[in-house]
């Protein structure tokens, strides 16, 4: 199942069309997927920017076109003989802010083509390396499943971007054996986690009301608020600019009886809105 088919079973369920998805997980992924009904969709700009959390098993001993188990097997070298020291270095090597070669089997656009379209079709692709910051790359397990594989059970904490696919290549080429991502589990988007998700079966019970968190409830966990005053809530209502209130933003802005307003952010001396979810 893709983001896309998540989506489009929620439309069903929330019998709207207007739905949307923060961050796409790939179709071999499970876990958490941040998704917008209604007004909420305006606030997955900035969810899809933010920090995500996965479980992940990487293969050693193996690589694939992709960098995961749905590609078909490139090389295969004897992986039985790396250790688990070597394995801890190789991880700690790969942690911090570093940069990414994106895997060639990605949505990035080359020339206005998907990368993954191009490698579909024979074309080699090497795509640019790019800062991201790798947080935690904590190993779990290091399980032999047989002589010459070792798989890897680790946890990531990323910035958005982080392609968690190139960390099993990363890791699998440093230590001279190559790697793919056999398994991926986002556990976490921002402050959105796993403990509190639903599944699309719980979903389907419950419509059309699939919406769990209120979009103001939302707006006061994924960002820091401000409470306006009736004279406030009246100026952005109408797209206004406020005071500075020394707030790093984006923030939420809150009305006296406690929807939300507006997302703003401080600039040229004031606190200008991004969004505006009244009037």
């Amino acid at each position: 199942m893709t983001s896309h088919d998540v989506v489009a079973r929620i439309r069903r369920l929330a019998r709207t069309r207007r739905v949307g998805h923060g961050g796409t997980l790939d179709p071999m992924a499970t876990g958490v997927l941040v998704i917008g009904v209604g007004r909420a969709t305006r606030l997955l700009t900035y969810v899809i920017g933010s920090a995500k959390g996965y479980a992940a098993t990487i293969r050693l001993g193996q690589t694939t076109v992709t960098d995961d188990a749905e590609g078909e097997v490139l090389t295969t070298t004897p992986a039985g003989h790396v250790t688990d020291g070597a394995i801890l270095a190789g991880l700690a090597a790969l942690t911090g802010e570093v940069e990414q070669v994106p895997s060639a089997v990605s949505a990035i656009k080359i020339d206005g083509k998907r990368a993954y379209k191009r490698v579909r079709e024979g074309e080699q692709v090497t795509l640019a390396a790019r800062p991201v910051t790798i947080s935690r790359l904590d190993p779990l397990a290091v399980r032999r499943p047989s002589p010459d594989v070792v798989d890897v059970d680790v946890e990531v904490v990323c910035s958005s971007g982080t392609y968690v696919r190139a960390i099993a290549r990363d890791l699998g080429a440093g230590l001279g054996v190559g790697g793919h991502l056999t398994a991926l589990r986002r556990t976490a988007v921002g402050g959105f986690t796993l403990a509190e998700a639903s599944t699309l079966e719980a979903l389907e019970k419950v419509a059309p009301e699939v919406v769990n968190l209120p979009l103001a409830e939302a707006a006061r966990r994924f960002f820091a608020a401000r409470e306006a005053t009736v004279d406030e809530a009246r100026t952005l209502s109408h797209g206004g600019p406020l005071d500075r209130a020394g707030i790093d933003g984006p923030y939420a802005v809150f009305a006296p009886e406690g929807g939300l307003l507006a997302i703003v952010r401080e600039r040229e001396g004031r606190a200008r809105p991004e969004v505006v979810f009244t009037g």
